[in-house]
């Protein structure tokens, strides 16, 4: 009886465990970048972290160096100098340009039949 109670304590603190020590949570950190709005035409600076754009019709012309570009909405278009670890594109008619870098690629709005153009241009 004994043993069997420790088993289910040692089984239930495991899953405690497990859970606690779950994918790591998304948030945003110091230096990203948020620009949220309607026809904003904004130069910024990543500094390494991420540009998350969210609206419509925004440009935006990002300098240096951004970890990754994430975008919603619609009509969106980003220019950015160099991208390091990702570009991901939700929503439709979005433009991201990148001057260099080796980004992975994720474009939500292709997969669900809407049109978006992501491709790496000369400096």
């Amino acid at each position: 009886m004994q043993r069997s109670v420790f088993r289910r304590t040692s089984v239930i603190c495991a899953i405690a465990v497990a859970c606690a020590a779950g994918a790591p949570a998304g948030h945003a950190k110091n230096g990203d970048t948020h620009v949220t709005g309607e026809g904003i035409e904004q130069t910024v600076d990543c500094g390494g972290g991420t540009l998350i754009v969210n609206g419509t019709r925004n440009t935006v012309n990002a300098l240096g160096t951004c970890w990754a570009v994430s975008m919603m909405g619609s009509g969106n278009t980003v220019v950015a100098d160099n991208v390091i670890n990702d570009i991901t594109v939700y929503g439709y008619n979005e433009s991201v340009f990148y001057k260099n870098g080796d980004p992975v690629v994720w474009d939500r709005g292709r997969e669900l039949g809407m049109v978006n153009r992501i491709s790496r241009v000369g400096s």
